[in-house]
């Protein structure tokens, strides 16, 4: 029987000891979560809905998105922005979620699983921490119509 150890453990068990980043052990979860009142004009195929600004050193474990019937056909994607509005990864966390679905945690329904712990500027294929904040949005895959809500919320962790 062997064992296998995390780098967390590896790194805990170390002599002298390794400090983990605190996003990935004993860091502080914070939420950023709410609901956006959308107009009909506002889930039309490549409309955005900024869902949050989450600091670019910040890993995300958690990414609950749902949201009322937008009519037609709607799906939108879930991904990263700049601050400036500028798209990074338009379905880096999720592609083609369906409207009227309940909250459900999307953050690796697209994102390979090995992206787990991964700080938002990684995620965002940046090669260094430019600092600051990124917005995680939802846009829109195909045309909806009709006014509803989205609700989202995002479970992050920073040091």
């Amino acid at each position: 029987m062997g064992t296998k150890n995390s780098d967390l453990v590896a790194n805990y068990e170390a002599t002298p000891q390794v400090q983990n980043s605190a996003g990935l052990l004993h860091g502080v979860v914070r939420v950023a979560q709410g609901t956006i009142a959308l107009a009909a004009g506002d889930s039309d195929n490549n409309d955005i809905v900024m869902l949050a600004p989450i600091p670019s050193n910040a890993t995300v474990s958690q990414l609950f998105v749902g949201s009322d019937t937008f009519g037609g056909s709607c799906t939108f994607n879930v991904g990263i922005y700049t601050s400036a509005g500028v798209v990074k990864d338009e379905d880096y966390f999720a592609s083609a979620v369906a409207d009227a679905a309940a909250m459900a945690d999307v953050r690796f329904e697209a994102a390979d699983i090995n992206t787990a712990g991964k700080a938002m500027w990684e995620m965002a294929g940046d090669s260094s921490d430019p600092g600051g904040h990124y917005y995680i949005a939802a846009t829109m895959a195909a045309d909806g119509g009709t006014a509803g809500d989205m609700s989202f919320n995002i479970s992050y962790i920073v040091d």
